[in-house]
């Protein structure tokens, strides 16, 4: 009788022993796809159970504050922490005071302005679009970058950054800042120089390269071109830094009065380059005003059968016969 009394005590000990471990190594978080979990700069433990619970990624808090006695779970780590359906209780805890957050995959294509990239960064980080746009428009932020308000867009390289999430917009700038870097060899430095740019002003140029045309075959005409008007001293000419100026980059064509505008960006009223890009400009595009050909060229209009490339012109007469004829095709498609 009194085996059997200590039998049942060791199955009921083992039942209990066994619960225990099914609530803290059994399946305890349900998510759908991809779920992560958002902690806060400044969060409190209180905070992190309450996402979890209101979330329905758990049940409830009573197991999970169990596995946090267990593992010693005693600072909150601010991040971004994916969770996959099935994780138990105290790898989902280990997870949160190891600081194990999943990286944002960054991915900068063509942005225009600030304030694109800005709204950009607020969507996917932590900081707000505000704080960022902060950073960017801030004089003393910038000059130990060597950079200003108009020229920190040059540094902006169209690449995929994996950043976390809870990271500052210094600290952002500073991940586009190191690729900026790496890009600008110093073989790329001296083709600069031997065209008598810095690298700010091949960024610049390639921005309205690649504002111009989408054609990898034309780019490095339409820099000969540019890099040709600026030796001679003549205005650039160039419709999309009327668009930047006026910021409205949806327009079809350019009128005499759009080439009024007062800015510093209305390149046919001021020579030279613009004060900075005007949008992210392509690596591609930053070696096609590197090793763009020598040419005579001065003019350039699209091509009437509007097949993305350009006709090229040495002389004014022959560019306003193919301008003519792009301006008639426009009319025909009713295009304004």
């Amino acid at each position: 009788m009194k085996k059997k009394i200590i039998l049942i005590a060791i199955a009921i000990i083992l039942l209990i022993a066994g619960f225990f471990a099914w609530k803290l190594f059994g399946p305890a978080v349900s998510v759908k796809n991809e779920s992560y979990l958002y902690i806060k700069t400044g969060s409190s433990y209180e905070d992190v159970q309450a996402q979890l619970v209101n979330n329905d990624f758990i049940g409830s808090a009573t197991w999970l504050n169990m596995a946090t006695k267990i593992v010693g779970y005693k600072k909150i780590k601010p991040g971004r922490y994916k969770l996959t359906n099935g994780m138990n209780l105290t790898n989902l805890v280990r997870l949160l005071k190891n600081g194990q957050q999943t990286p944002v995959t960054f991915v900068v294509t063509k942005i225009r302005t600030k304030e694109g990239l800005a709204d950009k960064i607020g969507s996917a980080f932590e900081c707000d679009s505000l704080q960022m746009i902060s950073f960017l428009n801030n004089r003393d932020s910038l000059i130990a970058y060597d950079l200003d308000s108009n020229t920190v867009m040059a540094a902006i390289m169209p690449l995929t950054y994996d950043i976390k999430w809870n990271t500052t917009p210094g600290k952002l700038f500073q991940y586009f800042y190191t690729a900026y870097k790496a890009f600008w060899t110093t073989e790329r430095k001296e083709k600069a120089e031997k065209l008598g740019l810095t690298p700010i002003g091949v960024s610049t140029l390639a921005s309205i390269i690649d504002e111009e045309t989408n054609s990898p075959i034309d780019r490095p005409k339409v820099a000969s071109v540019y890099l040709n008007r600026i030796d001679k001293g003549m205005p650039l000419q160039a419709d999309p830094t009327l668009k930047f100026a006026l910021r409205n980059f949806g327009l079809k064509r350019i009128l005499n009065e759009h080439k009024n505008v007062v800015s510093p960006y209305n390149t046919y009223n001021n020579k030279g380059l613009p004060p900075g890009p005007i949008c992210t400009p392509q690596m591609e595009t930053i070696d096609a005003v590197l090793d763009s050909p020598k040419t005579d060229y001065l003019y350039f209009v699209a091509n009437s059968d509007f097949s993305g490339t350009h006709v090229f012109t040495t002389n004014y007469e022959d560019h306003m016969k193919y301008a003519r004829l792009y301006q008639q095709e426009l009319n025909k498609r009713n295009i304004k």
